[in-house]
């Protein structure tokens, strides 16, 4: 991480999950709490050549799209571990040529405003998939396996963790639907 984007960061003290930083932060937080951001959704519009597909079969993963708004999960992160976290993140969101693009962005908790650190999809990046079809999408999701599983697997982990607390994204619920449809029907 360059010394710029370090300053720019460096008085955050918060980081934002909408995907799987939701059940697998990987990093040490000394509070979590239920978060909504507006102005993005979560959306499967990023292709995995990593985590959750090869460059032979790309995987789709969750990024945050313009528009909407989206519930997610906020981790305050202690000052003493926060360029060690950022640095972890970066390496582990931004492997493999991912479209993301790291933010700050303000996010709304149960006592107020904080801003954080989060990830936001590249719109004019490669492996930005965009609003693809439902059909599509399940196809992908179907068969894609990356290092970090299945991308199947990840979908249903997406579902579990949002009603976990309390939350039915109806178009994340949608296409696990279509996914677990016989292959003669999609």
């Amino acid at each position: 991480m360059s010394k710029a984007v370090q300053n720019e960061f460096a008085n955050l003290s918060w980081v934002f999950g909408y995907g799987s930083l939701m059940w697998n932060p990987g990093f040490p937080f000394i509070d979590q709490q239920p978060a909504e951001l507006i102005g993005y959704h979560r959306a499967f519009c990023i292709y995995s050549q990593h985590h959750r597909g090869t460059q032979e079969t790309p995987g789709l993963v969750l990024g945050l799209d313009r528009g909407g708004s989206c519930i997610g999960i906020a981790y305050e992160v202690a000052k003493s571990d926060w360029l060690s976290t950022i640095n972890y993140l970066d390496e582990r969101e931004l492997i493999g040529n991912y479209a993301y693009t790291p933010v700050k962005r303000k996010l709304y908790i149960s006592s107020g405003q904080v801003d954080a650190y989060t990830y936001i999809a590249d719109p004019n990046h490669q492996n930005y998939a965009g609003k693809i079809s439902l059909k599509t999408a399940a196809k992908i999701i179907r068969g894609a396996r990356g290092s970090g599983g299945s991308n199947y697997n990840y979908l249903i982990e997406v579902v579990r963790q949002l009603n976990a607390f309390g939350y039915v994204e109806d178009s994340i619920n949608t296409l696990l639907a279509s996914v677990q449809k016989p292959r003669k029907e999609l």
